[in-house]
């Protein structure tokens, strides 16, 4: 597939016609979400920190259409069963273009047809939600250029791990919207070092806020699915997540059976708790098999990932979760090579469960590929990323989350020719 760089500036006004001339064509070419270019620096800081502006219900009415796609398997008796089957998830945003967890990202992955975008949380010292990869900033900010912050820099055990550098619990959100965000991996995604320092680091009711008027903007919902990250250790220095997020989700029109905002975590104990706060679509993520949730290993728990995905372990699972993320690898495993090897028997025995399954993560990248899909020997090329994408539909998973939500679109779009689906 050839690269084409992605403006990251506001638009300007477009001629009369423009923009519905732009609409047809990103339509036929599979694009299915329209909205504006990416917001330029700082606009973060025009949302209201309160909830106003909610959708009246007549708004949600509208919005609550016939889903589009394929049939579900499973019924979650949620908001879940109106969106678009199969999901297609912007992972960060779209991170295949912009710096993740950005605005920039996020506007860009509804503009390239998300159904959903997803915000990782940790919080401040002052008790605020942001929305960050990890609550270590050392790689996605540039907090390393501010000598005023050069004595912070500590080391933590996070998850059983020593880490080091600078940590969103030790900053107050006035310090942090003095940061910007930058490229993760700037050695394989080099182009998205442009739009480093463009934006700061967002707040969960910032994105809230921003989801809810791009929706009206696009004439459809646009879905949230916050992860909690390390919510033991969170709650081990005194700033629990879980009861945080319910408050942001009831403030922002979020929370409910209804509410635009499917919950996921990779502590089992985590979703438990979300149960009793609020009655929001939640999702267990599940990582490699020989590894264990981190709630787990300090419970004493000693079940892994193998035994959560046995027929057992998944109807345990059932009782607190609408459904599962787990990592691609124990749906589609590859040997030591990298070669796809035949598929596991995770998503029947899901779908025997009635647990829906989301894995993650979907990249274009030659280096996040199986060996059956990749494209020549360059590790940050292009592969089949379209028929990667393809394959895992045709196994029969509900949405996945994805880097690059074109190329998802795309193959989604093929997917549902060949299913006869208009």
């Amino acid at each position: 597939m050839t690269y084409r760089p992605l403006d990251g500036s506001s638009p300007e006004t477009p001629a009369p016609g423009a923009d519905s001339s732009r609409r047809r064509f990103l339509r036929a070419t599979g694009v299915a979400g329209i909205g504006a270019a990416a917001f330029a620096a700082g606009a973060g800081d025009a949302f209201a920190a309160s909830g106003e502006d909610q959708p009246d219900a007549a708004d949600e009415r509208g919005a609550a259409a016939a889903p589009t796609g394929t049939r579900t398997p499973v019924r979650t008796g949620t908001g879940l069963d109106r969106l678009p089957h199969p999901l297609v998830i912007g992972h960060r945003g779209a991170p295949g273009y912009r710096p993740e967890e950005t605005l920039g990202s996020y506007e860009l992955a509804l503009e390239l047809g998300a159904d959903v975008i997803e915000p990782d949380l940790v919080p401040t010292k002052d008790g605020q939600l942001v929305i960050r990869h990890e609550n270590n900033i050392a790689e996605t900010t540039d907090v390393a250029d501010h000598p005023e912050f050069a004595g912070r820099r500590a080391t933590r055990t996070i998850d059983g791990q020593p880490l080091t550098g600078w940590f969103t619990e030790d900053f107050t959100l006035a310090e942090l919207k003095t940061l910007r965000a930058k490229e993760r991996l700037p050695l394989q995604r080099q182009r998205n070092t442009l739009y480093d320092g463009r934006w700061q680091i967002l707040t969960f009711r910032e994105l809230a806020d921003f989801a809810r008027k791009r929706g009206r903007e696009l004439g459809r919902e646009v879905w949230l699915y916050p992860e909690t990250k390390h919510p033991s250790y969170f709650r081990s220095i005194g700033l629990p997540l879980e009861e945080r997020l319910a408050d942001e989700l009831r403030r922002t029109g979020l929370a409910g059976r209804r509410g635009r905002a499917i919950l996921q975590s990779f502590e089992p104990s985590s979703l438990q708790r979300l149960a009793k706060l609020v009655d929001n679509p939640r999702i267990q993520l599940l990582g490699a098999e020989n590894t264990q949730p981190y709630d787990f290993v300090l419970s004493g728990d000693k079940r892994t990932v193998a035994d959560l995905v046995k027929p057992e372990g998944l109807r345990w699972l059932a009782t607190f979760a609408h459904g599962i993320g787990p990592t691609t690898q124990l749906i589609a495993p590859v040997d030591a090579s990298g070669k796809l090897r035949p598929p596991t028997t995770l998503v029947r025995d899901a779908h025997a469960a009635n647990l829906l399954l989301h894995p993650y993560t979907v990249r274009n990248e030659n280096a996040f590929l199986p060996l059956d899909y990749r494209r020549g020997t360059d590790p940050n090329a292009y592969g089949d990323a379209i028929g990667w994408a393809k394959y895992l539909y045709e196994l029969g998973v509900d949405g996945f989350f994805t880097d690059q939500t074109d190329t998802t679109i795309l193959a989604r779009q093929d997917f549902w020719a060949a299913k006869g689906v208009g």
